[in-house]
């Protein structure tokens, strides 16, 4: 079978694009490597630096490699930038995607998987959240990525397209050869691990009294590696659920302060943290329900452990201290 890979240079995407490529897939991957990097992406994928919302490109590719199915993990993706300028946002995520969509159609394409948010619920109503949680986001990124999945129901009604929406809750750790390089960086697990390498003095923890355990936010961490196996699980089972979608985490919740405390294990060096002030719209907690995945898809994470998907991650950034560059 031949992928197409939206932003298959990014972190989550360039790992899916490496077990696909593992499975005997033929690849192609479309980043603009404005968030994304060549090195990230394996060198047997076929790989183009433009932009996915680029019609001509896509045409072409369409009938050139035959594509059969496309991943869609493009984006703009940061919440706090999103309430700045949402235009950015609502051009990328939805207009852009429109043009990947209205490709796919003219070259008789039905297949999608597509990376979507926990984003798209809003503030929890109750934990775990699962997906029949109320979709009320807060933030003008979330709302893009529910707009998207509001178009994939429309074209599944009137054109027949086959897809699936996975929403990430915190994708963390790394693979041997593939590992998470953003800039800036604003994920916690990295921010950690760039403390105990000496690259930062210590970790900002915002807000120290929410209604928890230790007193910080607690988030559902999933290792990537679990995520591009759901990936992969979808694809094959696409015909059986041709309008799924599904909430992919651990299922269990890990404090700020658990975080760091099992870095420091993990690494064997001191963290220092310093206590900021909560930020706006930061729930106290976020955890996953992925039963209808494991029900539907036969999916369960793997790598539940906080320690071993932190242990991944730092074995990366260890052994890449710069990233993927300077």
């Amino acid at each position: 079978m031949r992928v197409l890979v939206t932003g298959g240079a990014g972190y989550i995407g360039s790992v899916v694009v490496e077990q696909l490529l593992c499975r005997g897939y033929e690849v192609v991957v479309v980043d603009n490597l404005k968030e994304g990097h060549r090195e990230a992406v394996l060198p047997e994928a076929a790989f183009y630096e433009r932009d996915f919302g680029d019609r001509g490109l896509l045409d072409r590719i369409f009938e050139e490699h035959r594509i059969d199915a496309v991943r869609h993990f493009a984006a703009d993706a940061q919440v706090a930038d999103s309430m700045v300028d949402p235009s950015k946002y609502f051009l990328t995520n939805v207009s852009k995607g429109l043009v990947l969509l209205e490709a796919m159609r003219a070259c008789g394409c039905d297949r999608m998987i597509f990376s979507s948010t926990a984003a798209t619920f809003g503030e929890p109503k109750y934990t775990p959240i699962d997906e029949n949680h109320p979709q009320e986001p807060i933030n003008a990124y979330g709302e893009s990525k529910l707009m998207f999945e509001r178009m994939l129901d429309w074209y599944r009604k009137a054109y027949g397209l086959k897809f699936m929406s996975f929403r990430y809750f915190n994708a963390a750790g790394a693979s041997e050869r593939l590992g998470e390089d953003h800039r800036p960086e604003t994920h916690l697990i990295p921010i950690v691990l760039q403390v105990a390498l000496g690259k930062r003095e210590y970790v900002e923890v915002y807000g120290t009294d929410y209604p928890t355990k230790d007193g910080t936010p607690i988030r559902d961490y999933i290792h990537v590696l679990d995520l591009g196996r759901a990936h992969i699980l979808g694809l094959e089972k696409l015909d059986r659920f041709p309008d799924g979608k599904y909430n992919l985490g651990n299922g269990e919740g890990f404090s700020v302060l658990e975080v760091i405390r099992t870095a420091e294990e993990v690494t064997g060096r001191k963290i220092p943290y310093r206590e900021a002030q909560r930020r706006p719209g930061d729930p106290a907690v976020l955890v996953a329900s992925s039963r209808k995945a494991a029900r539907e898809l036969g999916w369960e994470p793997e790598f539940p452990e906080l320690k071993e998907i932190i242990r991944s991650a730092w074995e990366w950034h260890r052994r890449h201290p710069q990233g993927y560059g300077p």
